[in-house]
This record gives structure tokens, C-alpha cells and sequence, in this order.
């Protein structure tokens, strides 16, 4: 009789079986981390494009706030990515208005997650910026696209 040494079919079914059961416990869990810090890019960015926008008005400006990503990207003071208006899975957008006849000069951007829904999902939420610096968030069922929609939204606390 022979000495033969390995695995049985059943055995290698086994180690399979379990491997699967491990991976459809870990999936969810990978793809909520990486919608997080998709959400924690957002705010970021928008934190960032505040402060950009300060800048501007500061000293290129001359009062008045870019009201676009290209532009801030062009004066350096986003980067070329944000410049382009999508960055880790969101996609971003804003408006300025200059000022006139003493009404201030003021700016708005939000942006939204490039899928809202789905397993490919890249956010839950909007987020917004406008010229005071409060951060808001809103659900993803509906894309802002305007000051109005940010001036709805929820202030975030964090």
C-alpha cells in the first residue's frame, strides 16, 4: 500500500465554503469604509475650497470670489484634481456672485456623490460650503446644484 499524503475533495470544499462565508462578511464592511472616507474627502475638499476662495477674494480678487474650480485651480490654490470638479467619488460644482450696490460678494459649492444608490455607491450624503463657512449636508437622493440647495441643508457638527 502506498503512502499517499493531501487533501480530500471534501476537505478542499470546506476550506472554500468558509473562505466565501468570510468574504460575504468582509465586502460590505470594505465598501462602507471606503464610502466613508469618500464623505470624509468631501468635506475636505470643500473645507479647502473655502479657504481657497478666501484667498481669492483677498488678494486676486479684488473682492470678488472666483466662483468656479478651474478657476481656483488655475490660480493655484486648489489642486489640478478638485480643479477638475471630481475627486474620490464625488463630483463638485459652485457659483459666486460679485458684489454690487453694497450687497456683499458671496459664493456657494457642494458637492455629490457620483453614484447615490446601489452597491457601487460612492456616499450617502451632499455636502456644502457658502461664504460663512458653515458645512452642510443633505441626503444623496437628489443632486444639488444650486446656493439654494446648500442654504437647505443641515449644518454638519464635526
Amino acid at each position: 500500500m502506498k503512502n499517499q499524503k493531501g487533501f480530500s475533495l471534501i476537505e478542499l470544499l470546506i476550506v472554500v465554503v468558509i473562505i466565501g462565508i468570510i468574504a460575504a462578511i468582509a465586502i460590505p464592511n470594505l465598501l462602507a469604509a471606503r464610502r466613508s472616507a469618500n464623505e470624509g474627502s468631501a468635506i475636505s475638499s470643500l473645507r479647502t475650497v473655502h479657504g481657497a476662495e478666501m484667498t481669492y477674494q483677498a488678494t486676486t480678487g479684488a473682492g470678488n470670489y472666483a466662483g468656479s474650480l478651474s478657476t481656483l485651480s488655475t490660480a493655484g490654490l486648489v489642486d489640478s484634481v478638485l480643479g477638475g470638479g471630481t475627486k474620490s467619488g464625488y463630483t463638485f460644482g459652485g457659483v459666486a456672485t460679485a458684489a454690487s450696490g453694497g450687497t456683499p460678494a458671496v459664493f456657494s459649492y457642494w458637492g455629490n456623490p457620483v453614484t447615490a444608490s446601489g452597491v457601487t455607491q460612492t456616499g450617502t450624503r451632499n455636502f456644502g460650503i457658502q461664504t460663512e463657512g458653515v458645512l452642510r449636508y443633505g441626503s444623496a437622493g437628489t443632486a444639488w446644484s444650486s446656493a439654494a440647495n446648500v442654504a437647505a441643508g443641515s449644518p454638519l457638527n464635526n
